[in-house]
């Protein structure tokens, strides 16, 4: 481990098998406290954490800091690595050689003879060769696949976007707002309605997590605004702040 650290010490620029070596000496008997006691779930929220301040990066347009943001993200990956390495189970070159596999068979219009000259057919080759390389048999399975963590309107989303693959969808937007009125006027359940809603966005191909996240941002605005105005906030409705 001293050689290690001695290695490390002696250069300017990292590679990422420098990274591997550099979790690996804060979790050894001797490395950082906090470090070496924690485990995927005590550290799996961190991981989507670093996602969004990604995300946070991209949107404000600044590659310094998308530098920084995605450089926490690939430390994620590689401290998950490194407990599993500990645990026998794999090392970081079997991510990276499992993740290059499925990218060349995926890409057999790349990496082989299939023809696929527009995006369209791309999604589709894609869409199945992963079902057969998953092993899903049904429709079904697919809808199953979508990770029960997912924010719930991107799952929602995604969920509506794979029955539609099936050939159960809503015809058009219309008729989902047709149904939505329905569901209103017959008391239906909040959450059921917020998956139509989900739906509805994807029809019109917005994302329904960045679309609600612009009305928050709405929000705040026109709270801001009556704030200044120097009314009585107590004698405001919420619902002043939607009145079309």
């Amino acid at each position: 481990m001293e050689d290690i650290i001695k290695d490390l010490l002696s250069k300017d620029r990292f590679n990422i098998d420098d990274l591997v070596n550099v979790v690996i000496v804060l979790r050894s008997e001797n490395g950082c406290p906090w470090d070496k006691v924690q485990t995927h779930k005590s550290i799996k929220k961190d991981f989507l954490e670093e996602v969004y301040e990604v995300m946070e990066a991209i949107d404000c347009e600044s590659p310094e800091m998308m530098r920084e943001e995605l450089g926490d993200v690939l430390l994620q990956v590689v401290f998950h690595t490194v407990i599993e390495q500990e645990n026998g189970n794999f090392v970081l070159e079997d991510v990276i050689t499992e993740l290059c596999q499925k990218l060349i068979v995926r890409h057999p219009h790349v990496f082989g003879d299939v023809n696929a000259d527009t995006v369209d057919k791309v999604l589709t080759n894609w869409d199945a060769i992963k079902k057969e390389t998953k092993g899903q048999e049904t429709y079904t399975d697919t809808l199953k696949s979508v990770p029960k963590n997912f924010p719930a309107l991107m799952r929602a989303q995604k969920l509506g976007k794979r029955a539609a693959r099936a050939g159960i969808d809503f015809e058009s937007a219309d008729e989902i707002m047709n149904v939505l009125k329905g569901m209103i006027n017959n008391n239906a359940d909040i959450e059921d309605i917020l998956f139509v809603c989900a739906n509805a966005e994807r029809h019109l191909s917005e994302d329904a997590e960045e679309q609600l996240a612009g009305a928050c941002d709405r929000f705040v605005e026109r709270f801001e605004e009556i704030e200044k105005s120097g009314r009585d906030l107590s004698q405001i409705s919420a619902g002043e702040l939607y009145r079309y």
